[in-house]
């Protein structure tokens, strides 16, 4: 469709009227850019003035099967005729299903559905707190969780008071204890931190929000020794890097590695609504009781009815598949840019973080441009960019999106 992407000027029109509206009666929590979607099909979305842009941001990961795949709204349209919520006071037909569906994908015992993928990661901090002094027997509110620099786990309190982003914790205090923050990718740091009040390590396989930093080779089969022999729980966070986005069903899986605790969340509501859940085995899940943890609307019907579809289409292989062989198709292109405007690229399956050189512009203004260009992707910290489609992109996308990156270099260099 490289043709057919027009340019898009600054914000008029009805766009201008749309942003203008959100602007006055909407908190100013993000910086969208000037850009008012109103249409979305596979990995192409159409603006409220008729144009088309190649969606490289896919919802951080949440649209991993790309907006409006048929199989999820198909499951989503036939619960909406029959149930949507009854609260987790009652029973289901569609909980123990979906549970089990989730626990065989990722080789466990047991889940805790929850909603948002913030929710998810503050309850395996609970949890990891309830097995350190029911089963490890650490004393009471001693518990510690070692965590890496750079993360990004999501934006409650506590979840905020272990970022080294300031951005993201300053101002929010006072802060939640009990964390202690180590360099990511270094396991000799993470050995140091653990002590005997250590009760997880939780981190991301790639550190996403962080500009997709992947680890040294060997460093989560070294993070997963650590933990079993200091008997603490490893706790994954695959919010964003798992569910077929790296090439594989987890990130974990490319060190054949298996965590104590994964977190999951985006890509598991297939685009439609939120939906996450922490899976462990009974020895870990086992230590909550009725009553100790719980959300409205954590495990509805409609959830459970999404959350199927997506398990089903990730057991085939083919989305991870596709990730896999069109991520090395986007990697190889990437390679041209090195030294004409990018600096460094890192890239993970459909996963890329980009860094722009400096003196050229910011990844904000490299964004802004893009879209004129018919892209949308995502800045983070200064000049990095990045790029994740949806998993059903094809070749001749990947060709658009990396033809208007160096368009787009081009226009900021002269």
């Amino acid at each position: 469709m490289s043709a057919e992407a027009a340019t898009a000027p600054a914000a008029t029109g009805a766009a201008a009227a749309f942003i203008a509206l959100d602007e006055q009666y909407a908190a100013h929590s993000y910086h969208p850019l000037p850009v008012v979607i109103s249409e979305g099909r596979g990995a192409w979305v159409t603006d409220v003035e008729g144009r088309r842009y190649l969606d490289c941001l896919a919802g951080y990961s949440a649209l991993n099967f790309g907006h409006a795949h048929p199989v999820i709204v198909a499951a989503a349209r036939e619960q909406l005729d029959r149930l949507t919520l009854t609260s987790r006071a009652f029973h289901h037909d569609l909980l123990g299903e979906f549970a089990r569906g989730l626990t065989s994908l990722a080789g466990m015992d047991a889940m805790l559905p929850m909603n948002s993928g913030a929710e998810a990661v503050e309850t395996a901090i609970k949890l990891a707190r309830k097995w350190g002094y029911e089963i490890k027997g650490v004393a009471p509110e001693h518990a510690n969780i070692v965590v890496a620099e750079g993360n990004f786990h999501g934006r409650t309190v506590s979840i905020v008071s272990f970022s080294s982003d300031p951005q993201a914790k300053a101002g929010f205090g006072p802060y939640t204890p009990g964390f202690r923050a180590v360099p990511y990718g270094d396991a000799a740091a993470m050995r140091a931190a653990i002590d005997d009040n250590t009760v997880a390590v939780l981190i991301e396989p790639i550190q996403g929000e962080a500009g997709v930093i992947i680890p040294p080779d060997g460093y989560l089969r070294s993070v997963r020794k650590i933990c079993s022999d200091a008997g603490v729980l490893f706790m994954a966070d695959e919010i964003q890097s798992g569910l077929g986005r790296t090439g594989k069903t987890f990130a974990c899986d490319h060190e054949s590695v298996m965590p104590d605790v994964l977190i999951l969340g985006k890509a598991l509501g297939g685009g439609i609504l939120p939906v996450s859940a922490v899976v462990a085995d009974w020895s870990v899940m086992g230590v909550l009781k009725p009553g100790e943890h719980g959300s409205t609307f954590g495990g509805n019907p409609l959830a459970c009815a999404v959350g199927k579809a997506v398990v089903g289409l990730l057991e085939t292989g083919e989305f991870q598949q596709r990730a896999a062989i069109l991520g090395a198709h986007l990697s190889d292109r990437l390679v041209g840019l090195l030294g004409h405007g990018v600096m460094n690229f890192r890239s993970r399956g459909l996963w890329a973080g980009i860094d722009i050189d400096p003196s050229l512009a910011t990844g904000r203004e490299v964004c802004e441009t893009l879209l004129r260009h018919g892209v949308l992707a995502k800045d983070t910290h200064g000049s990095t960019i990045r790029l994740a489609p949806p998993l059903v992109v094809t070749p001749s996308d990947l060709d658009f999106a990396v033809d208007a990156l160096t368009a787009s270099l081009r226009d900021l260099a002269r």
